[in-house]
C-alpha cells in the first residue's frame, strides 16, 4: 500500500518513543498480522538490500503472485520451426502445459535496539532497519532456495537437482570430472548457465590444472569454461552423499 505523509510521520513518531497523532498512526494499521505496515518507499530500498543478501533474488525468476497460495502456470516447449513446401500442413507442436503449485512461508524476526540510537535524530533508523532485515531474511532465504525440504520452507534446488558425474573421490574433485559435469547439462540449459558452490569448493577448483598445466578457472573473468561462479556459504562441501557444485539456469528457479 501507499502511505501518506502523515502517517509516515506519525510511524516514526511512534518508532522513536515520541507522541503520534493515533488517526494518522490507524492508517497503516493491519489487523491480519497485529501490526502496522512500513512507510512507502521501505519496500523497494527492502527488495534491493534483500537481493544483495539472497543470490536467488538476483538470479532467479521473481512472479509476482496476486495471492498467498496457489497454481502458476507453465509451458515446457521444445518444437522448432520447419521449411515446408507449398501446401504442405503445417507441422504440429509437442509443448506440454502443467501447473505448479506455490505456498507462502514465514520467515520472522525481532529486532532490538538502544534507546539512545531510537532517540538519535543523526541515527539513520530506517536505513539501519532495512539492511538489518534485509541480512537476518535473506541469509535464511538462500539456504532454503539451496537446501530447503519443502516442509514449511521453499523446496531446494538440491533436493531437486539430478546427479550429472559422480565423483570417484569423496573428497575431491578431478579437472576431468567438471569438464564431465558440464556437458551433462543440457545444451539449452547451458547457454545461459551458472555454477554454484561454495568457498571451499572454489579455491579446490581454481587449482586445478590439465596436464599440460593449464588452469580450469580462467582467472580474467572468473569463469569455468565461460560461464560464471556463483557462492554461496550454503553449498556443502565435497563428501560422500553431498553435492558441492551445481551448474543450470538459475533464472528457471
Amino acid at each position: 500500500m501507499t502511505t501518506s505523509l502523515n502517517y509516515n510521520r506519525a510511524f516514526w513518531n511512534a518508532v522513536r518513543g515520541k507522541n503520534a497523532n493515533k488517526a494518522d498512526l490507524s492508517e497503516g494499521f493491519d489487523s491480519s498480522f497485529g501490526g502496522y505496515v512500513y512507510p512507502n518507499g521501505f519496500s523497494n530500498d527492502y527488495t534491493a538490500a534483500l537481493a544483495k543478501e539472497n543470490l536467488f533474488r538476483r538470479y532467479g525468476t521473481i512472479v509476482q503472485a496476486p495471492t498467498k497460495e496457489g497454481f502458476l502456470q507453465t509451458v515446457t516447449s521444445t518444437a522448432d520451426a520447419e521449411f515446408i513446401g507449398e501446401g504442405v500442413a503445417y507441422p504440429e507442436d509437442a509443448d506440454s502445459f502443467s501447473k505448479i503449485p506455490f505456498d507462502s512461508y514465514k520467515i520472522a524476526a525481532l529486532t532490538r535496539l538502544s534507546a539512545d540510537f531510537v532517540t538519535d535524530m543523526d541515527f539513520d533508523l530506517d536505513k539501519y532497519l532495512r539492511n538489518e532485515f534485509a541480512r537476518r531474511f535473506g541469509r535464511p532465504e538462500e539456504n532454503a532456495c539451496i537446501n530447503g525440504s519443502g516442509e514449511g520452507e521453499p523446496y531446494g534446488l538440491l533436493n531437486g537437482a539430478q546427479t550429472g558425474v559422480t565423483a570417484s573421490s569423496a573428497a575431491s574433485l578431478t579437472y576431468d570430472e567438471v569438464i564431465s559435469l558440464y556437458f551433462s547439462l543440457k545444451p539449452e540449459y547451458r547457454r545461459n548457465a551458472a555454477w554454484l558452490m561454495n568457498d571451499v569448493t572454489g579455491l579446490a577448483l581454481r587449482k586445478l590444472k590439465d596436464m599440460n598445466g593449464n588452469n580450469l578457472w580462467r582467472e580474467s573473468d572468473d569463469t569455468i569454461l565461460g560461464k560464471p561462479v556463483v557462492f554461496s556459504p550454503y553449498m556443502p562441501d565435497a563428501g560422500s552423499g553431498s553435492k558441492p557444485v551445481a551448474i543450470g539456469d538459475l533464472s528457471f528457479y
